[in-house]
Parts: structure tokens; C-alpha cells; sequence
């Protein structure tokens, strides 16, 4: 297992991007609450279900084309890495100018635990954004010379993990604290946050020697 997952330093800045990427309020987060205050906190487990398996897919789909990529050459995975990169402050700087939208959400119809369940799979796997984040955020984390494939299933899956543990909470507590966390002052907070979360790994990794 060590040879699947990098040095603590990077696998600790690995963990912590992961998790405060996983809390920022967005789509997701607000679909898992919208379901948990309709129709429970039963129907937003599912969702979280659904969710986390189609971001999985996403995440394999990513560490097999980047495992079939970097057998290509060294240089391609440098170029990944930079682009990976590059992209991430992007997403940063694109974060920081989006406006606030005031949009109330749009309560979903009923449905059971296994339609939500399948919906929530069928809106992570059909989001192309999902797994080109993953080609951008897995390479930083990976050492191309040993087991590319399984290193990025290994931080697929446990960022994955992450990701569910923290929409669980959202879930088992829409109930008290949703309102709250829906409300536009708290968006623009976690806009803020992920963006610079998102600029600062990106010029931490673009700059890294290794």
C-alpha cells in the first residue's frame, strides 16, 4: 500500500485539498440537501449513494486514460502535470469572478431510495467536468514510474470516500442546518474558499520539482 500512495507531506496536502474541497458548498451538496429536507434524511444517504458511486466511474475512467497516457512517454506526464496544473488555477480564477446567483432550489418530485439512487449515478457519470477533474487533480499526486493505474484508483477512491463522508453529514443534518447552509453569504464563502484552494494547489504543484 505505501508504494500506492505518495510521501506523507504530499499525500497530507493530498487529504487536505480533498476534504475542503468535499465541504465547499455546491451543486451537489445543495441536490443531497434538497433531497434530505423533501423527503428525509433516508432519500439523501441514497443520494449520496448515487453520487459517490458515478463520481467512482469518473474517477476510474480518469486513472485509466492517464495510466494509458503516461505508459506513453515521461514527457507526457510532465505536460499532464503542468496542464493539470495550469487547470486548476483556472477553475480558481473562474471561481473567483463568478457572480452569486439568487436562485431558490427547485424541490425534486418524490421518488424512492433506489430512483434517487440511480438518478444521483446517472448526474455524476453523465458530468464531463467530473472526470476532467480528476485528470487534472490525480497526476500531482502520482508517481508516473510506479503503478500509475492503480496510485490514481487508490486517490480516486479514497478521495471519493472523502467526498461521501462529508455529504453524509450534509445529509444527517439537512434537518437543522440546510437553511443555513443555503443561504447566499455561505455560497459566496465557499466560493471564495475553493477558489483559493484551487489557485494555491494549482501553483504549489505547477512549481513542484518533482
Amino acid at each position: 500500500m505505501n508504494e500506492l500512495l505518495p510521501a506523507w507531506p504530499l499525500l497530507s496536502t493530498f487529504l487536505l485539498a480533498s476534504f475542503v474541497l468535499a465541504v465547499t458548498p455546491g451543486p451537489g451538496v445543495l441536490y443531497i440537501l434538497t433531497r434530505s429536507m423533501v423527503q428525509g434524511r433516508r432519500a439523501g444517504l441514497a443520494s449520496v449513494a448515487g453520487v459517490a458511486l458515478g463520481n467512482l466511474g469518473n474517477a476510474a475512467a480518469a486513472a485509466i486514460g492517464l495510466a494509458a497516457l503516461f505508459a506513453v512517454s515521461a514527457l507526457a506526464f510532465s505536460l499532464v502535470k503542468i496542464a493539470g496544473a495550469l487547470y486548476l488555477v483556472w477553475l480558481g480564477v473562474q471561481m473567483l469572478r463568478a457572480r452569486e446567483q439568487a436562485q431558490e432550489a427547485i424541490s425534486p418530485p418524490p421518488a424512492t431510495s433506489l430512483q434517487i439512487f440511480r438518478d444521483g449515478v446517472v448526474v455524476s457519470l453523465l458530468n464531463p467536468k467530473t472526470t476532467l477533474f480528476f485528470a487534472a487533480f490525480l497526476p500531482q499526486f502520482i508517481d508516473a514510474a510506479s503503478q500509475p493505474l492503480a496510485q490514481s484508483l487508490v486517490l480516486g477512491t479514497l478521495f471519493v470516500a472523502i467526498a461521501a463522508m462529508t455529504d453524509s453529514i450534509y445529509a444527517l443534518a439537512a434537518g437543522c442546518l440546510a437553511p443555513v447552509l443555503r443561504t447566499g453569504s455561505v455560497r459566496a464563502w465557499g466560493r471564495r474558499l475553493g477558489a483559493a484552494l484551487f489557485i494555491g494547489l494549482g501553483l504549489r504543484l505547477a512549481t513542484d520539482s518533482r
